[in-house]
Parts: structure tokens; sequence; C-alpha cells
């Protein structure tokens, strides 16, 4: 494993992205869909992860959402007690699914590779931090 600064200069092969739209693939809410916009207008389109996932996307982005569940407010309380902050998300293919890395830094630099990218999405929205995604993976935008 290759150390890697955390506050390097972004990866050319990577661009920061804002979570444009949060929704349901179906009408029972089981399947969540984001659709992930550029600075530079190109959008990524990310489903085929849970609803639950999806609606807690929508929570965080909401003033009056509901506080972090349980799980992120774990890994909230991992960090404080060791001094980490996680400070960006990168999103990218690993074969046909997506996969994420999770960059952390503090009393020492902690990178955790090849998590699922809903989640890491979700921390992302969670600590309003950046959300990097592969320029492959980014498509001119879709007018509905």
């Amino acid at each position: 494993m290759r150390n890697m600064e955390i506050d390097q200069a972004q990866e050319p092969d990577y661009e920061s992205v804002k979570i444009d739209y949060v929704g349901f693939v179906d009408p029972y809410a089981v399947e969540g869909m984001v659709v992930l916009k550029s600075d530079t207008g190109k959008e990524f389109h990310m489903r085929a992860f849970s609803g639950e996932v999806a609606r807690h996307i929508s929570s965080f982005n909401d003033p009056e959402g509901e506080s972090a569940p349980s799980i992120y407010k774990m890994i909230e309380e991992i960090c404080e007690e060791n001094e980490l902050i996680l400070v960006k998300v990168k999103i990218y293919e690993s074969g046909e699914v997506l996969r994420a890395n999770l960059y952390f830094t503090g009393k020492k630099d902690l990178v955790l590779r090849n998590y699922r990218a809903s989640d890491a999405m979700a921390l992302g929205a969670f600590y309003k931090i950046p959300i990097l995604v592969r320029k492959n993976l980014l498509k001119e935008s879709m007018e509905a």
C-alpha cells in the first residue's frame, strides 16, 4: 500500500461533484438513486443501492432532518475518539460495481479502500465534504 498525502493536489482524473438530486428508482422506495453534478455541469447517475441510504442522504440535506442514524453516528464517535476527520471520498468503478475510498486526517492520515460507494457518498453528505468521482463516469447532462 503506497503512502498518500491527504492534502495532495486533486488528481486530474477525478472531479469534485455535488449531490444534485436524491430519489428512488421504484415506487416502493426500495432502490435509491442520486444525481451527482460537477461544476462543469457533467452528471453521474448512481443507482442500485438501498432506499434507506437514499433517505439518510436526503435527511442530511434537510436542516430539520433526523439526527445522524446509528451507523453514521458510530463512525462520527470513532473519529472523535481517535482525533480523525473524514476529509474526502473518492468514487470509482471496480469491475461492475462502484466502490469508494475514504480519506481521514488527524493524529495520522488514514485511507480506507474499496468500500460501498453509496455509504461513502452518504458520509460525504453527512460531513458536507468533497465527493470526488472518476471523470470517465461523468456524462453530459441529460435533459428530462
